[in-house]
């Protein structure tokens, strides 16, 4: 895989470690991702490539070293229910869970209400692990949901959301942390077009056992805060949420749930473009995680902390260069780190006062 930087071209290609054959490409330079075939010179060079490197004994782990799987063609078909996955992450997704490691989230209007609607509805199918997604983020969850552990807790919701809509599926899936080698059933539901139930399962209960009486017993009373969660796929914070106008995108991380909020919505009408600002945001997260605040929290660093509390930054800010103006500042308290992006006109001596007065605003909801 290569990345020459933003707006280039991006190569995702995977090889069989015994052959160096080809079992699937992907390009794309920020659009749809195509499916080109590589020639058959690439091919070729391709497999003396594989073979200087075996030669080496390093440089490529295969594969089949880690499943034994020895039929190349048949594998190649096997992985075909993953290109919409594998497409999402080459796009350009409205997610960062890929980046954060943290679940993707919205805030829904009467949340209490739909937390304990699921609770019940998880009982009354037979499984823990229940959630409630919109465009790809958890809108509510079960504890047994939220206890399932990373990656797979990033991947189910948003392999959900790359997939094309239908009424219901009966999908299997293997948890690459929980159950790398049984597969489980990951069953949906469209309650209304783009909001889902994802039930994870064994063999029961059969997806007719979940009729169209229980979802109505279940969810008809909700329905118009159901659709009041229609428009939080982008948008993620409810209507009406108290954002100071200068901001324009904000990322908010708890980072010991691995929960975290991203939107890039408020103030749709001014400069930059939605995805000029998921790029600039996912640029500062990767500087500020790597360069001032751990990713997540440890007992080291949690040692370091008592013995020189001065030495940590809690905040930080970029201005970006001439003719933009933009600012990015970000903020961490205990658990939570929130990155902002503000309009030009928003006073630098005021950044820090504004991320905490937001930080304590969204605090109740992450």
């Amino acid at each position: 895989m290569g990345d020459e930087g933003p707006g280039s071209t991006v190569h995702l290609l995977c090889l069989a470690a015994s052959s160096g054959v080809p079992l699937f490409c992907r390009s794309s330079n920020g659009g749809a991702p195509s499916r080109q075939q590589l020639p058959f010179s690439v091919i070729g060079s391709l497999n003396g490539v594989h073979m200087f490197g075996q030669n080496l004994d390093v440089l490529i782990v295969g594969l089949e070293e880690l499943t034994n799987i020895r039929n190349v063609e048949r594998l190649k078909k096997e992985l075909r229910a993953s290109y919409c996955l594998i497409d999402s992450f080459l796009g350009n997704s409205e997610l960062i869970g890929d980046l954060t490691q943290c679940v993707d989230c919205v805030i829904p209007p009467e949340g209490s209400l739909m937390q304990e609607t699921l609770s019940g509805f998880a009982e009354a199918s037979g499984t823990a692990f229940v959630s409630l997604l919109v465009s790809g983020r958890v809108v509510a969850a079960t504890e047994g949901w939220w206890h399932l552990g990373m990656p797979e807790a990033v991947l189910l919701p948003w392999l959900v959301g790359s997939l094309p809509p239908q009424t219901a599926r009966d999908y299997p899936v293997y948890l690459p942390h929980g159950s790398p080698k049984v597969p489980h059933r990951l069953l949906t539901l469209t309650l209304l077009r783009g909001l889902e139930l994802c039930l994870l399962c064994g063999p029961r209960p059969p997806l007719g056992q979940l009729d169209p009486q229980l979802l109505e017993r279940w969810w008809q009373p909700l329905l118009e805060p159901l659709r009041a969660c229609l428009p939080l796929g982008p948008r993620v914070l409810p209507e009406g949420f108290p954002l100071h106008s200068d901001i324009l995108g904000l990322l908010l991380l708890h980072l010991e749930l691995r929960r975290c909020l991203f939107t890039v919505e408020p103030s749709r009408d001014k400069e930059p473009s939605p995805e000029q600002r998921r790029r600039l945001l996912r640029s500062f997260y990767t500087l500020v995680v790597t360069t001032h605040f751990p990713p997540e929290p440890g007992t080291a660093e949690k040692e370091e902390d008592a013995v020189h509390p001065a030495q940590r930054p809690r905040a930080c800010y970029v201005v970006l260069g001439p003719g933009m103006g933009w600012q990015l500042v970000a903020l961490q308290l205990g658990l939570r780190l929130l990155l902002l992006m503000l309009s030009p006109q928003s006073p630098t001596h005021g950044l820090r006062s504004l991320a905490t007065h937001t930080l304590q605003a969204l605090t109740p909801f992450l």
